[in-house]
């Protein structure tokens, strides 16, 4: 970046870095931490440390945990007959928002993705077949994103499970609450007349 001293440029440079942050937004969110106070930057700084510090992987599900398992895992209340299996912790806060799942997770750490060079063995798969051998779980939820490389990962996941004599379920796809017919793309129609159920 020209004319910036080399402090602010390296934040710019570094802010870009992060997900969905432009040029524009990481200067924007530089000056916002210039004007803020040495007290509230500092702050900012140490919770980021902390993050690093504490942060740690469950070894059964894969979520993000600050003690050795997570708080799904150590909740004996958790109907531990079904694993909802999604892509990342984030999904898994996103389902839990909804207060409507009372499972255990499995986090699978992404989803296939050859072009980006991740196959089988980069993800948690391996542990989620470790995971069923019990034989206490009854129903896998495939809760991956309705993408391309979500659709070939629930894809593979099913190929995999079926042999277990579990139940499969994947999220229904289709039209959001408080949207017109009109504005939905065709993928969206024709997922939702897939997913149609008996009223």
């Amino acid at each position: 970046m020209a004319d910036y001293p080399r402090s602010l440029d390296r934040l710019i440079e570094e802010l870009v870095r992060l997900p969905g942050i432009g040029p524009k937004t990481a200067q924007r969110l530089a000056f916002y931490l210039l004007k803020m106070s040495k007290r509230e930057v500092l702050s900012l700084a140490k919770a980021i440390a902390e993050l690093k510090e504490r942060i740690r992987i469950c070894p059964i599900c894969f979520n993000v945990a600050e003690e050795e398992h997570c708080q799904i895992c150590q909740n004996g209340g958790r109907d531990r007959s079904m694993i909802c299996v999604v892509e990342e912790p984030n999904d898994l806060l996103a389902i839990e928002r909804t207060k409507g799942f009372k499972g255990l997770y499995h986090v699978l750490g992404g989803s296939l993705s050859p072009l980006d060079g991740r196959g089988p063995d980069e993800l948690q798969i391996e542990a989620l077949l470790q995971r069923l051998q019990g034989g206490e779980v009854r129903e896998v939820i495939i809760a991956t994103n309705p993408n391309v490389e979500g659709e070939a990962t629930s894809l593979y996941l099913q190929r995999l499970l079926k042999p277990l004599g579990i139940a499969i379920t994947r999220l229904a796809h289709g039209l959001p609450m408080g949207s017109d017919l009109e504005y939905a793309d065709e993928v969206t129609l024709a997922k939702a007349m897939e997913g149609r159920r008996e009223l």
